[in-house]
């Protein structure tokens, strides 16, 4: 067997990480991953389906945090392009299960790995979307990154299950994501402060807190002088591969580098706990240009289903 490529690695990190917040379900060459509760944290979708990579089925990833797996030794090396196999039949299976669970008719998959799939979702009717990936190059020049320009007072941190702070980060993306681009916007800190008490009241904040602690998902931020999260983003580390996503600024304080900062230390943060691959998705040419001067390269296409459930709360 060769080496696994950087495609094999991203394709194990798929196949692994959903599996600590969801189970799996088998339809042929389709994987089903379903929440594991209403309420419970999630990773891809939730509820999204993907095609069954060559090799041993993965495993959950462990409790402790990043695992250190041989992608050679998994199965998962030079496979070539999967799920050569899929049906109309499998999707169609597929979607019933997911109206039976009320949930979006997702699907999301490596363009590269498994190039044939997206003729027959089209063909079923779903729109298919394209998210360009970027790793970090590990021959970069800055390694680990260098720590990135802040505004006069601002730091950065990444929180534990107990922060004080934990309600407001997890509020940002809801806030950033509803105004979308990067141009600076309305939303500011009342809007901030109302959606967090929304998360406490709703038991959200509480369902994140064990993932925290497992070290399932790593969320980091940056703060202003009085404690109002500005930006942030999370990484869910598994078997020394992850992805860095919900990269959010609140509206009100884009346009000061603060989502740069905050991928930035992240990156460094998985660097430094033992992650080797590091990567993210993308969907604006703007974004793509900030990820590069940090030394991020491209590497393939994530198609899913336009308009399905944000990847990892």
């Amino acid at each position: 067997m060769g080496e696994p490529t950087l495609r094999d690695r991203i394709e194990l990190y798929y196949a692994s990480v959903p599996l600590g917040f969801a189970d799996a379900e088998e339809f042929g060459p389709l994987r089903l991953f379903v929440r594991k509760g209403e309420g419970a944290p999630y990773y891809g979708g939730p509820n999204h389906a993907y095609p069954v990579p060559a090799g041993p089925a993965p495993v959950a990833p462990a409790s402790a945090g990043p695992v250190s797996v041989d992608p050679v030794a998994a199965g998962f090396a030079s496979s070539g392009p999967v799920g050569t196999g899929i049906t109309a039949a499998d999707i169609a299976r597929v979607r019933a299960r997911q109206r039976e669970l009320g949930v979006a008719e997702s699907f999301e998959w490596l363009a590269e790995v498994t190039p044939s799939l997206r003729a027959l979702v089209e063909a079923a009717g779903l729109p298919v979307a394209e998210r360009p990936l970027m790793v970090l190059d590990p021959h970069h020049p800055h390694h680990p990154l260098p720590p990135q320009p802040l505004p006069e007072g601002v730091t950065i941190r990444v929180l534990d299950a107990d922060d004080p702070g934990l309600p407001a980060v997890l509020a940002l993306p809801r806030l950033a994501f509803a105004d979308v681009g990067t141009a600076v916007g309305p939303a500011g800190r009342a809007e901030l402060a109302a959606v967090a008490e929304k998360l406490v009241a709703d038991g959200t904040v509480e369902t994140i807190r064990p993932t925290l602690l497992t070290g399932h998902k790593v969320l980091a931020a940056a703060f202003a002088p009085d404690g109002t999260p500005l930006a942030a983003g999370h990484y869910h580390p598994a078997r020394g591969i992850t992805e860095i996503g919900g990269i959010g600024t609140l509206p009100t304080a884009r346009r000061q580098g603060l989502g740069a900062a905050v991928m930035a230390a992240l990156a460094t943060h998985a660097r430094e706990h033992g992650v080797h691959t590091v990567f993210l998705a993308y969907a604006e040419a703007a974004i793509a240009r900030i990820y590069a001067r940090l030394g991020f390269r491209p590497a393939g296409t994530t198609l899913l289903i336009a308009d399905q459930p944000a990847r990892g709360q």
